[in-house]
């Protein structure tokens, strides 16, 4: 495989593809193409191409477009005769890229042929896939290998959990296992909750009708089942509505995915074990959310059933002064005597409601998560415009010469090694970046979000890094250099990087060269661009041999936007619409249970002459007291669920920072409030529509 900057219509700024040999007779026997139309070329023709799926999409590719590659620094006009899938690059990204983009990177596969003679490799290879026997010692195998072709020049062999395209589909699969752990469990809580308050003051509504049915022979068995089918519709109806919605966002997910990453077919599978499980824990949820009320059928005493519950102990609730005064009003301090006369009810339905508060902030925070990790990746620690990358390692000097390519205002080499860390028996592959000191483009961020000038001996690593080696500032880890020569060397760590992308080392480019007994060398230059001159800064590019590749950093962040942006946001989306039908749920369940309840109270109030504005002030003033007193609870509970949310989250390939925007507090606020107003609403046209006579009748 060999990089290339190609040029294709519509686009000013070179695209990078890599270049991929295929066989002349028959197949790969690894990493075998997935033709989606057209064939391989022709071994006899040096021009013609099979590119990726993506790449060609992007562009509007047919077979028979064509567009120019630079190959071994001369240009080449190439035909497309096939486009293809292929499994090493089902998650195709570009170098210096962090997300997939059809538009600036694709991958060109050509005879062996002919890619032989574009770069003077005639009986040589690049790169080799291997396949192992069942059994096999994968880190024996590749110790042998780095010692066999070590002397040719070859770089250290990885595994497949190292390759890009298994790497991100893992780590991607371990998001969505890891929500899938986190959030649902959250919502069968709630769930649970809900069915158990409901439930509870259901059967303290109907206490004296169990009391009388007990004393006329019927068993706990009879009255306990009677219940247990009122759950057991309720569960049934919600297992019904969530199946068919859970099988449209199944199909939705699974639609996203299939455009991030590229197989041959992705389908929502309906398989019947996933709908009994998801139907089995929902029943499960609202069994033990019963078991309360349940329990409170078989203990209640027919004699003690049938008499009025004894009146809670009185006492004073307001200050004296207030009520002389008449700074509060009748209905006010009725009200206020209720929720203080009846504190457990009072409790659970505030914290119903800060439950549901804390579970759509959980839903919510991770629009600002992103945002941040925007803001730091992008505009805090690399901040150039463009990356230049080299075929080869050049002499650090080449920046200079990048500098005085039209429309470069600041250029900084840097230089990148493959190394494997180690500490102990845990050990990771990273790459070692080493810059010049005070460099401005590409900058380190600690924890607290500011600059870290790079230390003079001993390198920084990520943060998720040193947490998987379990070392700290001051500890020495072994490490592996895997580039030019091969030696093991041991490094204090002097310090740790706030990173949310991949896990990777920094250097100070004279301490790297030192290690690595050479000159100062660079790999790349990063750019900052005037903007009105970027494409006379494209075009010289273009006609420089040694360049491999030109990442930019606004299409990096589009991408990102577009592609992990918008699949966690979605999935976000999702579970906050789920969230805001719980919070209405628990908050119109609590103001619905409330009337039952207190109808008779309040009918009798409306015969003593209160009007019915004061009737129902009495209990929406209840229910907005509630309200807002479970906010400040839910708030915090939030802030805990989201952190355990973004603890579970955390990968080695990508994690984000706990960031809880003021404003993501208020709209899961808004929301619980709306739905209390909505309530309210509706509570008000029940209040209204009360009869009294009916109402006022000995219910026995």
């Amino acid at each position: 495989a060999q990089f290339a900057l190609l040029e294709t219509p519509g686009l000013t700024a070179p695209a990078t593809g890599v270049v991929i040999s295929l066989p002349e007779v028959g197949e790969p026997k690894l990493n075998r193409l997935h033709m989606r139309a057209g064939r391989t070329p022709d071994p006899s023709r040096d021009d013609e191409v099979v590119v990726n799926e993506t790449f060609a999409e992007a562009h509007r590719f047919t077979l028979g477009s064509s567009f120019a590659a630079t190959l071994n620094g001369r240009r080449r006009d190439l035909t497309i005769v096939g486009i293809a899938l292929s499994p090493e690059y089902i998650y195709a990204v570009g170098p210096g890229d962090i997300m997939p983009d059809g538009h600036r990177f694709g991958v060109i596969w050509m005879s062996e042929r002919a890619l032989a003679s574009a770069y003077d490799l005639e009986d040589a290879f690049s790169s080799v896939s291997l396949k192992l026997l069942p059994g096999t010692s994968e880190r024996e195998v590749m110790m042998r290998l780095d010692s066999l072709l070590d002397r040719h020049g070859g770089h250290a062999a990885y595994g497949r959990k190292d390759q890009t395209s298994h790497a991100w589909l893992d780590h991607e699969l371990d998001m969505l296992n890891n929500m899938s752990r986190t959030l649902p469990p959250i919502f069968l809580v709630v769930s649970a909750f809900l069915v158990n308050l409901t439930l509870s003051r259901l059967v303290s509504l109907e206490r004296e009708q169990i009391g009388l049915l007990k004393a006329l022979g019927y068993r706990n068995a009879g009255i306990v089942l009677h219940y247990l089918k009122f759950v057991g519709v309720i569960t049934a109806v919600g297992i019904v509505i969530g199946s068919l919605i859970g099988t449209w966002l199944g199909s939705y997910v699974t639609g996203i995915f299939a455009d991030f990453f590229r197989f041959p077919f992705l389908l929502f599978t309906k398989s019947p074990d996933l709908y009994v499980a998801a139907a089995g824990l929902s029943a499960f949820a609202a069994a033990i959310g019963a078991l309360r009320g349940l329990r409170e059928v078989v203990n209640l005493a027919p004699a003690v059933a049938m008499q009025p519950p004894a009146p809670p102990v009185f006492r004073r609730t307001l200050p004296l002064s207030l009520s002389a005064a008449g700074l509060v009003s009748q209905p006010m301090r009725m009200m206020l005597r209720n929720v203080a006369h009846h504190p457990v009810r009072s409790f659970l339905t505030a914290f119903g409601m800060s439950l549901a508060t804390a579970i759509l902030i959980v839903s919510l925070f991770t629009k600002g998560t992103m945002e941040q990790l925007v803001d730091v990746t992008y505009f805090l620690a690399d901040r150039q415009d463009a990356t230049v990358s080299f075929f080869e390692k050049r002499p650090r000097e080449v920046a200079f010469q990048i500098a005085r390519l039209p429309g470069v205002l600041n250029a900084e080499p840097y230089r990148e090694v493959q190394v494997r860390i180690r500490n102990g028996h845990v050990e990771r592959r990273i790459m070692i970046r080493a810059r010049p000191r005070g460099a401005e483009l590409n900058r380190i961020i600690d924890a607290d979000l500011r600059p870290v000038v790079l230390p003079e001996s001993g390198f920084a690593i990520s943060d998720m890094l040193a947490k998987i080696l379990k070392v700290r500032v001051g500890d020495t880890v072994e490490v592996d250099l895997l580039d030019s020569e091969r030696r093991t060397v041991s490094l204090p760590v002097a310090a740790l990087v706030e990173d949310y992308l991949g896990m990777r080392g920094m250097m100070d480019e004279e301490a790297l060269a030192r290690l690595l007994r050479e000159a100062p060398m660079a790999n790349g230059v990063s750019v900052s661009l005037d903007k009105n001159r970027q494409d006379e800064f494209y075009a010289a590019v273009k006609a420089m041999p040694v360049v491999s590749s030109l990442a930019l950093q606004t299409a990096s962040l589009a991408t990102f936007r577009d592609a992990v942006a918008l699949l966690v946001t979605t999935m976000s989306s999702i579970y906050t619409g789920l969230a805001a039908v719980i919070a209405f749920g628990v908050v119109y369940n609590n103001a619905r249970v409330s009337l039952s309840e207190r109808a008779r109270e309040l009918a009798s109030l409306r015969v003593l002459g209160f009007t019915r504005g004061e009737v129902l002030g009495i209990l929406l003033f209840e229910l907005a007291l509630l309200t807002l007193i479970a906010q400040p609870p839910g708030w915090a509970l939030g802030y805990g669920l989201a952190w355990i949310m973004k603890t579970n989250l955390a990968g080695e390939l990508m994690r984000v920072r706990l960031v809880v925007e003021p404003a993501t507090y208020v709209f899961a606020s808004a929301i619980v409030i709306t739905a209390a107003v909505l309530s309210a609403l509706i509570v008000r046209r029940r209040v209204n529509q009360l009869d009294l006579v009916a109402v006022l009748k000995t219910r026995d």
